[in-house]
């Protein structure tokens, strides 16, 4: 909430608490593979270089950089094996998997769109 909210009171943030929890999953969300990081998690654990092929252009600094700010936001865990070579595994926690709804929606509308925009 921090990085939405550096001088904002108490009081503000009550009186406004709705946008401002729009605006918490808009920055939680905010970059340019996150939404596809969740999509393709949202099933099953996978390894890093799964996702990194799913997402075929994604630098690895700009994937390692995604998914470090999911985990930190409590909304990805990773899992690391001990084991040779090492195995890393990178899954929606339960506060992620509670923003699979909101992406199903806008799956649905985009497709909508998508159905009228470029009569699919």
């Amino acid at each position: 909430m921090e990085r939405i909210c550096k001088n904002i009171t108490n009081e503000i943030l009550e009186q406004n608490k709705d946008i401002f929890g729009v605006l918490y999953i808009q920055t939680i969300l905010a970059g340019k593979w996150k939404i596809a990081i969740l999509w393709f998690l949202k099933d099953k654990a996978q390894r890093y270089n799964e996702i990194k092929k799913f997402l075929k252009t994604v630098s690895q600094a700009a994937l390692t950089k995604q998914l470090r700010e999911l985990e930190n936001d409590k909304i990805v865990n990773r899992k690391i094996y001990n084991e040779i070579p090492p195995k890393v595994e990178y899954s929606l926690t339960e506060r992620g998997k509670q923003l699979i709804p909101i992406l199903l929606e806008m799956k649905d509308i985009g497709v909508s769109f998508l159905d009228k925009d470029f009569k699919v």
